[in-house]
């Protein structure tokens, strides 16, 4: 109820904003999951290991720090929206080249250049959302925000489940459509374009800043983001550790997950892509608790919290003996992940100083991508050398949850910063 409170005190600008920012994220996470639970089919297709595809999910997380530095860069220049605008097309546009590749290597080439396009959105979208939103109420709208993520995985495992290899409804046999056509489906984001185009204002506080630069223009105009982050550079070098331990938090226990459900646990399509579902709704629903306990406990200790709270739920995630244990072991798992994930928007924009609240953010975080885009195909190959993802899994878990709380409690409070400081 309190959530639905703080929507209702929003102005139809502000929730318009809200809502493209989030489908944004969305629909990013979608294209993005819909690789993650193909990666056997290709991996047949091409006829190779499940590890070497998992190469596609390295570049798409390797290339993500260009993009939000040059996306980023772009917003902080000429604004938010068109930005965000670009972003969406140019992801959506290359997921649908993704489903006529060839071969591997041009499947490979075109993930690169979608994580290129990934990683613009998340920056640019949180500092659009939060310049416009007001300061009561971060927390809970940077836990629902995050959970776009959530959302996109969630709609992931349905089209997997559903349309990959097909079903039958009232007696008719529906065919499937495979991964192609599931990438084919993905690049349907483009159309939110129109959305951002007819109804999201600017962000107000850019539009601040703009005004101000061009009242005081000199010989280096206004590209004043260099000077920012230099200044802003302790706190951004600490950002990117803190992101690496998230980004290793979350890809470590999702990415291989529906390959240990269908390699070692034999699974079928739709019993992974509802279990999918259901750590996805399980995802949504920490992001939202740990969002809106994050406002009266603080940032930090909300992050902590939720990562320690993931250890005990180790059993149950990897060693589950059927698939209710392993179902269950999955939403809570991801429960507490994306619990500490509910934090992030809200803390890294008001760590980041306004010149470069499009860039620093996004940049920190997709650093923190690059620094784990090893870990879906590392966990993958020591799997397969040693024939069990459940240790693989587990102690990814372990390792990562006590170095995230760890982490978080040597960073500053920042709860409540007005955005325009």
């Amino acid at each position: 109820m309190p959530v639905i409170g703080q929507f209702q005190q929003l102005t139809r600008a502000q929730r318009n904003v809200f809502l493209a920012a989030f489908l944004g994220w969305t629909l990013d996470s979608l294209d993005y999951f819909l690789l993650v639970f193909c990666v056997k089919a290709i991996a047949v297709e091409f006829r190779t290991q499940p590890s070497t595809v998992f190469g596609a999910v390295f570049l798409t997380q390797a290339f993500r720090p260009v993009g939000a530095l040059l996306f980023g860069m772009l917003a902080d220049r000429y604004g938010r929206r068109p930005v965000l605008m670009a972003n969406i097309i140019g992801f959506s546009a290359i997921e649908l080249a993704c489903a006529f590749a060839p071969s591997l290597n041009v499947l490979l080439i075109l993930r690169a250049l979608f994580g290129i396009a990934m990683g613009g959105e998340w920056g640019v979208g949180a500092a659009l959302a939060f310049e416009s939103l007001p300061t009561q109420g971060r927390g809970t709208f940077s836990g629902i925000l995050q959970e776009g993520y959530a959302v996109g995985s969630i709609l992931a495992s349905a089209a997997f489940g559903l349309l990959f290899a097909g079903f039958h409804w009232h007696g008719i046999a529906v065919p499937g459509i495979g991964w192609r056509g599931l990438f084919i489906l993905g690049s349907t984001p483009a159309l939110l374009a129109f959305y951002v185009q007819a109804r999201v204002p600017e962000s107000p506080v850019w539009l601040a800043g703009a005004k101000k630069r061009a009242e005081k223009a000199t010989v280096h105009g206004g590209l004043q983001w260099p000077k920012e982050l230099f200044h802003f550079l302790p706190t951004f070098l600490f950002l990117v550790v803190l992101m690496t331990a998230f980004m290793s938090f979350s890809h470590g226990t999702q990415d291989v997950y529906p390959t240990f459900l269908a390699v070692q646990i034999k699974l079928s399509p739709e019993t992974i892509g509802l279990i999918g579902v259901l750590y996805g709704l399980g995802s949504i629903a920490g992001g939202i608790v740990f969002g809106a306990l994050s406002e009266s406990w603080g940032r930090k200790r909300a992050i902590i919290t939720a990562a320690l709270l993931a250890l005990p739920v180790i059993p149950l995630y990897a060693y589950g003996h059927s698939v209710l244990s392993l179902g269950i072991g999955a939403v809570l798992m991801q429960f507490m992940v994306q619990g500490a994930w509910g934090v992030v928007p809200a803390y890294l924009t008001e760590l980041s100083p306004a010149p470069v609240r499009a860039t620093a953010p996004g940049l920190a975080y997709q650093l923190g991508a690059l620094v784990t885009s090893w870990n879906g195909k590392g966990q993958a190959l020591a799997a397969e050398h040693w024939g069990n993802y459940r240790a693989v899994l587990a102690i990814t878990v372990f390792v990562v949850a006590i170095t995230l709380a760890g982490l978080a409690s040597l960073g500053r409070e920042a709860r409540g910063r007005e955005m325009e400081a």
